[in-house]
């Protein structure tokens, strides 16, 4: 007479297994909750910073329009590029939110001898008279943006009181020398000038 022994390697492998635990739903939600207010908030205070510093920088005068008869002009030179950031002259990281220079978006750039023509889709477009254009570097950094050593055409102009630095940079960074040179050449054109006259 033959007896069934028990296997037991099924009663071993029964006793360890255990049921899946159930998950906490209530507090994954709060967790992700707590998540969205928190990026809400943090949202919130830079759009209150950015709000701040454009009303301490409302004492800048409006933008200058282009002025009329400028296409007719002969272009120096024209880019294509993105626009960074304005922020006052030697000043890298003292960024200027007013008039929308604080946006960041695509540019065309026509430099003519009347001045600069800064055209921006989906910003605020601005031009800088010759008589108002400082000076052109090359530059790396503006604004917290940080690029390659060359990697940013930096144009200096006066806007009323205020000497700004605009940081620009193109499809074709090899472009950017060439602007230097005729924004300088420009700007010592229009001293001259000046002074003769």
């Amino acid at each position: 007479m033959t007896t069934l022994r028990p296997n037991f390697q099924l009663y071993q492998l029964a006793a360890e297994e255990k049921s899946a635990e159930v998950t906490d739903w209530s507090a994954r939600i709060s967790w992700v909750l707590g998540l969205v207010v928190l990026i809400a908030f943090v949202y919130w205070l830079m759009r209150q910073g950015w709000k701040w510093r454009g009303s301490l920088q409302s004492g800048l005068p409006e933008l200058p329009a282009t002025p009329e008869g400028f296409a007719d002009g002969e272009a120096l030179l024209t880019l294509t590029g993105r626009y960074h950031a304005s922020t006052t002259a030697g000043q890298w990281l003292d960024r200027i939110v007013a008039h929308g220079l604080g946006t960041r978006s695509r540019v065309d750039l026509t430099l003519t001898a009347q001045g600069l023509d800064v055209v921006r889709p989906g910003a605020a477009d601005f031009f800088v008279p010759a008589a108002a254009l400082r000076e052109a570097r090359l530059d790396k950094a503006l604004a917290g943006k940080v690029l390659p050593e060359g990697g940013l055409l930096v144009i200096t102009w006066a806007h009323g009181e205020t000497l700004i630095d605009s940081g620009f940079r193109s499809d074709h960074s090899a472009e950017h020398q060439a602007w230097v040179d005729a924004v300088n050449h420009l700007t010592t054109t229009s001293t001259t000038e000046g002074i003769a006259r």
